[in-house]
């Protein structure tokens, strides 16, 4: 008689894993010997950490067998098991815990910490994974880390907290917006900035109030953001809300918050006694008898207040957050403002045992804010008014109008300008989603999300007749109106499946994604009104619009994106890790190209290495995880139809006796365009020491990007267009990052946490040609300086690193006080000698840190709480227009800065024939060190009062103080675009922030 085959390995999963024994020949003693006999009963529960939070990705396994599942994002499980039999649970950086079955169909636990960080669940792209299975640079920050006070949006709660991540806010405005570059400037003419989702939904960094955010997540690398595909190119980051789970005892949440500002540096200008003595001292200055302070008077004493209410409820079935925020900003100078009230609901609900969970989720935000500028915020033109204005000049005239003096360039009452206007934008920002999740078995989820997001935005603006413009330029009122809708559509589906057979645990996604964007604009403008009554609201009786002087223009643009996507991850042991994507994606930006889809792979590996026999005895060690990856992300074109030829509406011209408007070619075909592509090498290692006391990682990164986007110049003709976009060029960035947690102290009643982080980066523009585009130059120029000086800045060119600054340079001063040069050849010429040729340019310096740094420290004493947050940047240059304009001796019917009259290089003051110009004598050392949020905080004990269960106050500053010797407002300034570095002399002055807070649970 022959001995039975064993049954092929899928029948055998089939049976020990979804059902009874099959027919098949050795089955059933299969199964009986992994524990999983059909006596087995469904057994389910949900895993808790300490502080009640759902723990996912939890392995649950009945003890002596292979069998077993993993947690949901819920941290609820379901499985097989005999009534005897014992579960164990086992989540890295937790204890692992044994529970019997005795007979019970719900088993719930809760796992007790070991090493807290590799616990942490870690928001990647379409989930979740726990931080020690990762294999990509991934960095994530919860709300206890956050930056604490004032902060304007989602940016500024991790400032200074992710190597890697610039985030500054260069300007005070309370319109302002953080500006966020990660790893580098990677593109030439495509927005740099990182993909922003809330809760899977794309956004921006304002769409939620940060008092109603729970974690940031930021993917890094390639192989992390390649799931994105296009979207991420520039890095990801991942907004989570906080959002109910599970049974939720009712409760109410109110925090709160007032708060003031003050310039953080003042401009020293000429004071009027200080510019009367220079008229004594023989100055053309002329004295007209007042005394006045022009930045005072256009300033204010701002009062911020803030409110965010939130109600939970519910249960494990059925459960709710709703919350409302208010946020009443006002800016240190007089007319800006920022108003925004946003109101979010979140209901959850379960059915059929689970298996079928829903979503729904709907976020509106009014806003509003003072327009002072023809459809933006505050006119930083008016800022310039009162540093140029005569300190002698008064702001009144006799009969009480602003006094106005006309007969220089550009020379206007900052009072006039801001109260001889009015102007108001609103908007509205809403956002309908919902999502499915359906479970037919265990491990396996099917999920849909939608949303439909829309933003409107009115604006008004108008000038009456007394405003210099009118009055200047004889327009007799001045009104504008526009409109603008955004209309953002998204719908992905999803297949997950997770599963664990032994020490196998692996799970698959796949996914389509559809995202469609339509938006319209609308624009008019008209002058000479009968009256000023009806400021903007009226704008038809204009005359301008009758003799054909207004303006008048609407648009509509439209594209959609479509991708479908796939990941694996699988983890053996706990030791060996591996994770591949692949997205397939197109774009209607490329109608009319041969290549309008693209595919970007990813793939990363990681390797525990702590988990190896050679290191067992290391008992120092919790974890040592080295990590090296590779992804390919894309850009596409800004502009549509890119791929064929366009005609356009442009100017008018004569043709008998009548106005007639043309129509011309506005841009070349090129059929040959495709996606610009990035490649990114990341290799790290994760590290724990001494059960938690000391973790961080290590990242270094080479990203390439090839095929770059830009208007390239091409002769005309043959070409009907003077440029033509095309994928020509690469461009190199790379890196170190190093992040280091200490905690150097805990004892039961003080603690001491210290984090620190540095990081590198390095660019290098690698091509501008390809075998179709030659162009005549290897470089090209970007940045201005504005009037009257007008010229080009930087320049971009091969070999070199972006952000250089390209102009003269100075290396003395003659006696006299005039310029002293270095020309071409390397020799010091004169200025009455030097020809100002462009060959004599060179390069000036580098907008862009090549190293950036960050020291966080939080303690704790008892029920105080303290923290602190710096941060610096090292290693680059500003141009300091503000010096650049108001130093200058020679235009002496503008009010000066006093360093116009120090001694340049300590040996003479700078000629009054001396022209204004830009050259390395205004180019500055940017490095800094900033002590920027201080919080101290107090929690009272529980229930201190009744119905209270949490009562909280603290105080803290924002932009505390700053260590630099750069002479201008802030070395914060714009590092964003080819031309970064360039600090405006019309930039809202950065602020220093003071606030008073608290946080009550009822």
């Amino acid at each position: 008689m022959k001995t039975p085959l064993p049954p092929p390995l899928h029948l055998l999963l089939a049976a020990c894993l979804f059902g009874p024994a099959l027919p098949t020949p050795g089955l059933a003693g299969t199964c009986a010997a992994t524990g999983l006999q059909q006596a087995a009963d469904p057994i389910k529960g949900r895993v808790l950490d300490e502080k009640g939070g759902s723990l996912p990705g939890v392995n649950v396994i009945v003890k002596g067998t292979s069998t077993g599942t993993q947690t949901d994002a819920e941290g609820r499980y379901t499985l097989k098991a005999a009534a005897n039999a014992t579960l164990v649970f086992s989540f890295v950086g937790s204890k692992p815990q044994e529970v019997a079955v005795g007979g019970r169909t719900t088993v719930d636990i809760t796992l007790q910490p070991d090493t807290k960080q590799l616990a942490d669940v870690v928001v990647v792209g379409y989930g979740t994974q726990r931080k020690a299975d990762l294999t990509s640079s991934v960095a994530s920050v919860k709300e206890e880390s956050f930056v604490k006070g004032a902060t304007q949006d989602a940016g500024q709660l991790i400032q200074g907290k992710v190597a890697g991540l610039t985030i500054v806010t260069p300007s005070g405005d309370p319109t302002g917006t953080s500006q966020i570059l990660l790893r580098g400037t990677a593109t030439l003419n495509a927005d740099t900035q990182p993909l922003v989702l809330i809760d899977g939904i794309p956004g921006d960094l304002k769409t939620v109030a940060p008092e109603d955010i729970q974690s940031v997540d930021v993917l890094k690398d390639g192989s992390a953001a390649a799931i994105y595909g296009t979207r991420g190119t520039n890095g990801v980051i991942l907004i989570t809300t906080r959002r109910p789970q599970g049974n939720v005892t009712p409760t109410i949440e109110y925090s709160g918050y007032a708060s003031t500002q003050r310039i953080a540096r003042r401009p020293e200008v000429l004071t009027a006694d200080e510019y009367r003595q220079k008229i004594t001292d023989g100055v053309g200055f002329t004295d007209q008898g007042s005394s006045t302070d022009w930045l005072k008077a256009i300033s204010q004493n701002p009062l911020t207040h803030v409110h965010n209410l939130t109600f939970r409820g519910g249960n494990a079935q059925t459960n709710y957050l709703v919350s409302g925020n208010y946020r009443a900003l006002e800016g240190i100078l007089q007319k800006s403002d920022n108003r925004t009230f946003t109101g979010r609901a979140d209901i959850n609900h379960n059915m059929f045992d689970g298996r079928v969970k829903l979503n729904l989720g709907i976020l509106n935000s009014d806003n509003k804010y003072t327009s002072t500028s023809d459809g933006n915020s505050f006119n930083g033109y008016t800022y310039r008014q009162a540093l140029i204005r005569n300190p002698t000049a008064p702001i009144y005239n006799a009969n009480g109008t602003y006094a106005q003096e006309f007969g220089l360039f550009n020379y206007e009452n900052p009072l006039s300008r801001l109260y001889d206007s009015d102007g108001l934008n609103t908007s509205q920002n809403t956002r309908l989603s919902g999502s499915i999740v359906w479970e037919p078995i265990n491990d396996l989820q099917f999920k849909a999300l939608g949303s439909n997001t829309r933003y409107d935005q009115t604006r008004g603006y108008s000038e009456n007749k007394q405003h210099p413009s009118a009055l200047r330029d004889g327009l007799n009122g001045y009104a504008s109106r526009g409109t603008t809708e955004v209309i953002d559509k998204l719908l992905e589906l999803t297949a997950n499946y997770n599963h664990s057979i032994g020490e196998h645990r692996f799970s698959a996604l796949a996914g389509y994604s559809y995202q469609d964007d339509l938006a319209t604009n609308f624009y008019m403008r008209n002058f000479d009104f009968p009256t000023d009554v009806f400021t903007y609201n009226n704008i038809g009786t204009g005359n301008a619009l009758k003799i054909g002087r207004a303006t008048e223009y609407s648009d509509k643009t439209s594209y959609n994106l479509i991708g479908f996507f796939g990941r694996l991850t699988y983890n053996y042991k706990e030791k060996y890790l591996l994770l591949a994507s692949v997205r397939r994606e197109a774009s209607s930006r490329f109608l009319g190209a041969n290549q309008p889809w693209g595919t970007f792979p990813a793939v990363s590996l990681g390797w525990r290495i702590n988990k190896e026999n050679f290191l067992a005895s290391a008992g120092f060690l919790d974890d040592l995880k080295l990590r090296v990856g590779y992804g390919v992300t894309g850009t596409a074109p800004g502009s549509s139809f890119l791929g064929v030829s366009r005609l356009g509406y442009g100017g008018y011209f004569l043709a008998n006796g009548r106005w007639v408007q043309s129509l011309a070619p506005i841009s070349n075909p090129n059929p040959s365009l495709k996606w610009e592509e990035k490649h990114e090498f990341n290799a790290g290692v994760d590290y724990s020491f001494f059960k938690g006391r000391v973790y961080g990682t290590v990242d270094y990164y080479i990203r390439r990007t090839l095929g770059l986007l830009y208007d390239y110049q091409v002769p005309s003709p043959p070409n009907l267009f003077p440029t033509t976009t095309a994928n020509v060029g690469s461009l190199e960035n790379k890196g170190l990052e190093v992040q280091l947690n200490v905690v150097p102290v805990q004892t039961k009643d003080f603690t001491w946490t210290s984090t620190f982080n540095f990081s590198t980066n390095k660019n290098t523009l690698l091509s501008l040609n390809n075998d179709l585009y030659q162009l005549t130059n290897d470089f090209f120029n970007t940045g201005y300086t504005g009037e009257p000086i007008q010229t080009y800045t930087s320049r971009v060119q091969v070999g070199q690193k972006l952000g250089n600054f390209y102009g003269y340079k100075v290396v003395d001063v003659t006696s006299d006080g005039k310029w002293i040069y270095m020309n071409k050849d390397g020799q010091s010429v004169p200025y009455d000698q030097f020809t100002h040729s462009e060959d004599d340019k060179q390069v000036l310096g580098n907008g862009l840190p090549k190293y950036y740094g960050g020291w966080n420290n939080s303690f704790r004493y008892k029920r105080f709480d303290l923290g602190i947050t710096m941060r610096g940047a090292f290693g680059f240059q500003i141009l300091n227009v503000q010096r650049m304009y108001y130093e200058n001796t020679g235009v002496t019917q503008y009010n000066r800065l006093r360093s116009a009259y120090d001694p340049i290089f300590g040996k003479a003051v700078l000629n009054t024939t001396m022209p204004l110009e830009f050259n390395s004598y205004y180019v500055e050392n940017g490095d800094y060190w900033k002590v920027d949020n201080i919080t101290f905080g107090y929690n009272f004990q529980p229930n201190v009062v009744k119905y209270v269960k949490n009562l909280r106050v603290y105080v803290s500053t924002l932009n505390t103080a700053s260590i630099t010797k750069y002479k201008g407002l802030d070395p914060e300034v714009n590092r964003l675009g080819l031309s970064p570095g360039i600090d405006d002399r019309d930039k809202y002055p950065t602020v220093r922030t003071f606030t008073a807070g608290l946080n009550v649970t009822f």
